[in-house]
């Protein structure tokens, strides 16, 4: 006969009920090229109707993210649009670095021309002039991402009189804005806006007034 001792040892073994892992939820992981859809959203949609009819709900759904994915990167409609319209001068008109003034103007004034010729950026132009003059907020982020755009330009001209090419007491923001302010004043009187062919002629005015 078996003692309660080895009457218990005999018996089933108990076995140790599984310990449930608990595991954290994880959150969406970041999309690293949502920044770019969304900023290329945004300046697609300042090209065909301008900042103020721009909205936020269309970016998202343009670039393919949710509205608080946009928010999260830019906190106010007015950051992205500047964020925006920096993002669509460089792309549409890039600071170059040929090693010569004559060759960096030549490149940067092609570019601009390029754009102001073609049906979107003739628009942009002229709807940020228009929506400038109607509301002083708007006017302030056009400048802002104008002021940006010619920041970028101003490294041309630096390196131009570093190498000597360019009068060092050469106002190089009025050299910046020349071709701006002539596309500008061409825009508002309706004039047709100066040829890539005029490229040359416009680089030696602009040459014979700051160089050595």
């Amino acid at each position: 006969m078996l003692n309660p001792v080895e009457a218990s040892n005999t018996g089933p073994a108990l076995s140790t009920p599984p310990v449930n892992e608990v595991r954290r939820k994880r959150g969406r992981p970041r999309d690293p090229q949502a920044d770019g859809r969304i900023l290329a959203a945004a300046s697609a949609l300042i090209l065909v109707r301008g900042f103020d009819s721009m909205t936020v709900d269309e970016v998202a759904s343009t670039a393919g993210v949710g509205k608080a994915t946009v928010y999260r990167r830019w906190a106010r409609k007015e950051d992205l649009a500047v964020a925006a319209m920096e993002q669509l001068y460089r792309d549409e008109m890039p600071p170059p670095d040929t090693g010569s003034i004559r060759g960096d103007l030549r490149a940067m004034f092609t570019s601009v021309l390029n754009f102001v010729n073609s049906p979107t950026g003739t628009d942009y132009i002229r709807t940020t002039i228009k929506e400038s003059m109607r509301d002083e907020r708007i006017a302030a982020l056009y400048r802002e991402a104008n002021e940006r755009a010619e920041l970028n330009a101003v490294p041309v001209f630096e390196r131009a009189i570093s190498r000597g090419e360019v009068r060092a007491d050469t106002p190089v923001t009025a050299a910046v804005q020349v071709l701006g302010a002539l596309v500008v004043m061409r825009a508002i009187t309706g004039q047709e806006m100066p040829g890539v062919d005029e490229v040359d002629a416009m680089v030696d005015f602009v040459l014979n007034g700051i160089t050595t």
